[in-house]
């Protein structure tokens, strides 16, 4: 007798959990079904799906000429710093470079485009010099070892020499990999990765000393406002600012 009800029991258990799983299932997106069941991580967009449902723009210049277009190497520049994972730091440097363990949200930015050729800070500094009106309000006494280090700076800089793109993040296909977002004008900045969410929300590779330098920042229930979304636009650059990185 005993047997029979602690199998019966046993039973019962197993038709609870069955419909507990079945109403958690039925109330999760389809996109997140199929990956769970396919075996992938049901948070994250697999690349055959970003790739089929936002289709990636690839810019037509290869500054650097290593067969990779300018957005991609942007990306890989940006994630190879959020795996080097530098100690926060937003001190002030001779000669501006912090060193390679050490950076802040503007130093990924720069390291990102080391990675397709281009040299931002000295970019930054031939701009200044050439227009400083147009960086009055957030470099009123210019100095080259921490202008570029600079979120309100970069937002100058990427305004006159990028497409300015929508800061509705709900606007999913507008966000590509190798964008540029900035945050409250002035406060923090990152890199939009080729990552995307199970919701197709894009992943953010920025540092604001978090653990994990790539993460769904823009999907967070609180995230800082976004106020600027640029796609680099090299041809833009006039010759006098263009700079090369000189390894």
């Amino acid at each position: 007798m005993i047997g029979l009800i602690l199998s019966a029991a046993l039973i019962a258990m197993m038709l609870c959990a069955g419909t507990v799983a079945v109403r958690h299932m039925a109330g999760m997106p389809w996109r997140s079904l199929l990956r769970s069941s396919s075996g992938g991580d049901p948070s994250v967009m697999t690349q055959a799906d970003s790739d089929r449902e936002y289709p990636r723009e690839a810019s037509p210049v290869d500054f650097n000429g290593n067969g990779v277009d300018d957005y991609a190497d942007i990306v890989a520049g940006a994630r190879a710093d959020a795996t080097n994972h530098p100690r926060y730091d937003s001190g002030y440097y001779e000669g501006g470079y912090p060193p390679d363990d050490r950076g802040a949200c503007t130093d990924t930015v720069w390291r990102a485009f080391r990675q397709a050729g281009y040299d931002l800070k000295a970019m930054v500094d031939a701009d200044i010099a050439a227009d400083p009106d147009a960086y009055a309000a957030v470099a009123p006494k210019p100095d080259p070892n921490i202008d570029f280090r600079r979120t309100g700076v970069l937002n100058v800089f990427f305004a006159k020499y990028a497409r300015t793109l929508t800061t509705d993040v709900a606007d999913r296909e507008q966000w590509q990999g190798g964008d540029i977002v900035v945050f409250e004008t002035s406060r923090h900045i990152g890199v939009v990765s080729d990552k995307r969410d199970g919701d197709g929300t894009p992943y953010v590779i920025h540092n604001m000393g978090q653990r994990r330098r790539e993460n769904d920042y823009l999907a967070f229930r609180r995230h800082m406002t976004v106020t600027g979304h640029y796609r680099f636009d090299a041809s833009k650059v006039p010759r006098n600012v263009l700079r090369t990185w000189q390894e």
